[in-house]
């Protein structure tokens, strides 16, 4: 097995949406907006014929609000932090077995060891390092490509049990 992964992490728009739709839409946030949007849906569908001019439009924009519209605005502020120099310069992430992990940018490093991971979670298309609530570092499955298996098993060996969530 592999003791050392290193990977050059250029993040995208599109990766920061995907990020940003997560915690959107993830937990309790995620319910009501279901909730609401079918519930706009059911009164849209058994109630059309009978609503004023001004219900319909009201629902009409219900209905978008959680679909399209907070879709779109999450992706307007995505491709706007996409192009701030400390998200658009590469980063490069370093894992290892005896030292964790290692971030360098701009000439500049910082080093975590295991025990600061907080948790890491698989989304869809990247893992999430968490070192905290605030902090996190995405990594792009593209970025993975065939090392995705053995690094998700060095996460699982150096991790505590229950800080890795999908892996």
């Amino acid at each position: 097995m592999k003791q050392k992964f290193e990977f050059q992490v250029k993040l995208t728009a599109r990766d920061l949406w995907h990020f940003t739709m997560y915690h959107a839409y993830f937990g309790m946030t995620g319910v009501f907006c279901v909730i609401f949007t079918l519930i706009a849906v059911v009164l849209i569908l058994t109630r059309w014929n009978v609503l004023e001019t001004y219900q319909k439009g009201l629902l009409v924009i219900c209905l978008l609000l959680f679909t399209i519209w907070q879709p779109g605005l999450l992706y307007y502020k995505a491709c706007k932090q996409a192009k701030r120099p400390a998200i658009a310069a590469p980063m490069e992430l370093t894992f290892s077995r005896s030292e964790g992990l290692r971030v360098r940018q701009h000439g500049q490093s910082a080093r975590f060891t295991w025990d600061q991971i907080g948790r890491v979670d698989r989304h869809g298309s990247m893992l999430i390092i968490y070192l905290d609530r605030i902090h996190a570092y995405l990594l792009p499955k593209t970025v993975l490509g065939e090392d995705e298996e053995s690094f998700c098993s060095l996460l699982k060996d150096c991790l505590p049990q229950g800080h890795t969530r999908g892996i």
